[in-house]
């Protein structure tokens, strides 16, 4: 077992309830492989057996005792050539063959889009392998929720109810800028909770004509404020994302941010109505301890997971469907980017309460 990417609220009751299910079988052992397939390809392997011991309790903290990193694809892993100069090399039959050698019989990724398309490579290659969708952003198709996405909108909306008080008190425009990539599911889901008069996604770009008129229209005789939830991945018509392409080698990602003051520097030098301040709240929304929904739907994806090693299910991803544990093919989890449809009850539900995507 492995995790794969970012970290995540529910990674480690994942891994519990897999240690767990497979002690109760009287059949399996389960080991762990440190920051994802690194740790089965080091010279020495870094692996270990998850007792009862590593894995009590651990359902209550985040991150992974297992560690991750996104670094770790076995199909483009970086190498330093004898110069000091970085490249990337195919790993993946080196990386089956070891699996094999160590007489395992399957291996769960637990990760989002980028480790699952990781996994239908190694299986197509023949290794038995399922996934376990995590992702904070909520963008895996085959699955009506990821786990570590709730507690991420339960982050997000505390903070945002602590940015609507001070909005009041000074009669500001705040700008939460929130996690998501190319999804605006975080953002949405905050925006409604937290009662926000915009909210700015990447499905929807948006016209900064539109986000001035809202603005001004919260504001008569100086008074007034407005609050804003804006996704990373965000754009404005015509435009692009705002972030940089990642240095690390083997980490192709780019790293979205920023988008929240690009916003404010716009909207100052429209002459908004009013002061603005920004606030981007980054990784807090991938830290710490998992709500207790995260905490169930992980302990019975884990638990669904051995079950599918149990059935040699693989090349399949465990998914949550209509309060279903389920299964989807791992073609099918990745062949679709999960993104908000504008026919969504979600946004119909916040364009009906007042939210504005800046787009009319």
């Amino acid at each position: 077992m492995l995790t794969g990417g970012g970290d995540c609220p529910g990674l480690n009751a994942v891994i519990r309830a897999v240690s767990k299910a497979a002690r109760k079988s009287g059949k399996y052992e389960v080991w762990g492989s440190k920051q994802a397939f690194n740790g089965v390809l080091k010279d020495e392997p870094d692996i270990i057996k998850l007792t009862r011991s590593k894995t009590a309790g651990i359902h209550v903290r985040g991150g992974t005792i297992l560690k991750t990193t996104n670094k770790g694809n076995p199909l483009n892993f970086p190498v330093q050539q004898e110069d000091g100069s970085w490249t990337t090399i195919d790993r993946s039959d080196e990386l089956i063959e070891k699996i094999n050698k160590l007489g395992f019989h399957a291996v769960i990724s637990i990760g989002g889009d980028g480790s699952q398309t990781i996994s239908q490579a190694l299986y197509e290659k023949g290794l038995n392998i399922i996934g376990v969708p995590k992702t904070i952003d909520n963008d895996l198709s085959c699955t009506d929720l990821t786990f570590g996405f709730s507690t991420a909108v339960q982050i997000a909306t505390e903070s945002f109810d602590r940015l609507v008080t001070t909005a009041e008190s000074h009669h500001r425009v705040m700008i939460l800028e929130v996690m998501g990539r190319d999804a605006g599911w975080i953002a949405l889901h905050t925006a409604i909770a937290g009662g926000a008069e915009i909210c700015l996604i990447p499905e929807i770009p948006f016209d900064f004509n539109v986000i001035m008129k809202k603005i001004q229209s919260r504001y008569k005789k100086g008074r007034g404020f407005a609050n804003i939830v804006i996704a990373e991945g965000a754009k404005p018509i015509g435009g692009t994302v705002v972030g940089a392409t990642a240095k690390s080698i083997g980490d192709k990602h780019i790293k979205l941010g920023g988008i929240g003051n690009f916003l404010r520097a716009e909207l100052e030098d429209r002459n908004c109505v009013a002061q603005i301040r920004t606030t981007v709240l980054g990784h807090t929304q991938r830290g710490g301890t998992p709500i207790a929904f995260d905490r169930i739907l992980a302990t019975a994806m884990g638990v669904k997971a051995f079950e599918m090693v149990q059935n040699e299910d693989f090349g399949k991803m465990v998914a949550y469907k209509n309060y279903r544990m389920e299964t989807a093919t791992l073609k099918e989890a990745i062949s679709t980017y999960k993104v908000l449809q504008k026919d969504s009850y979600l946004i119909n539900t916040a364009r009906s309460v007042g939210i504005s995507f800046g787009d009319k």
